[in-house]
């Protein structure tokens, strides 16, 4: 009786050991996929604060097509994800390597903010000229007053004065909740001014992930007049 329940133990342990063995293999397996995802065609980030609703409110999660597979040009009107260092993202000597290992696999994951990603949307492009503000109050693009139907309700297109001309190669880029938003307006004294390179753009979202009573695409192309 006694080599029964002993053969029995063993068994378990045994099928209990098998049974953590696949579900490691299998957190592992979905982890190398997620990161070919990631690495070839999307990209996932948290979105922290207000400042592009009612697009994007804070707190989703959305995904975002690779710029390299997306053939078409940056546009004004576009929603664009950027990476903000040397333009939008403060200098920062980190929280020491434990922290910032762990900070990094969340935001590699998308559970918390990419502290050096940005999501706005281009209003001027190379060659325009963007100011504000009209006498009737809205944003100037190459001399014409900005019709913006996705501003945040009751929001001004800007308190702050600006006259920019945007060089080649360059985006100037506000977010759609202009009163919660630093954007390149709070940029305009700093080294750049603002402005923030194209080949700094990631991506743009295609879709929100989550929470799931938001999950579907979204459209950030803007089909656009032209203004030149």
């Amino acid at each position: 009786m006694r080599n029964n329940a002993v053969s029995r133990a063993a068994t378990e342990r045994q099928s209990r050991l098998r049974g953590w063995r696949s579900v490691v293999i299998a957190l592992v397996l979905a982890l190398v996929v997620w990161g070919v995802i990631r690495a070839v065609l999307f990209e996932a980030f948290y979105i922290p604060s207000g400042s592009m609703e009612p697009l994007l409110d804070e707190g989703d999660r959305i995904a975002v097509v690779r710029a390299t597979l997306d053939s078409a040009p940056i546009a004004r009107g576009d929603v664009v994800v950027f990476d903000g260092r040397g333009s939008f993202a403060p200098l920062s000597s980190g929280r020491g390597w434990p922290a910032d290992v762990v900070r990094g696999v969340a935001e590699w994951l998308g559970l918390v903010p990419n502290e050096t990603v940005y999501v706005k949307r281009v209003v001027g492009v190379g060659g325009d000229r963007v100011r504000c503000c009209t006498a009737g109050g809205k944003i100037e693009l190459n001399g014409v007053p900005l019709e913006e139907p996705y501003l945040y309700p009751g929001d001004a297109p800007s308190a702050q004065v600006f006259d920019v001309v945007v060089p080649a190669g360059r985006l100037w880029l506000l977010g759609d909740h202009r009163s919660e938003s630093a954007d390149s307006r709070a940029l305009l004294g700093a080294p750049g001014g603002g402005l923030v390179r194209e080949d700094k753009v990631i991506g743009r979202p295609v879709a929100i992930l989550w929470p799931l009573d938001r999950l579907g695409g979204l459209t950030t192309h803007t089909k656009e007049k032209d203004t030149k």
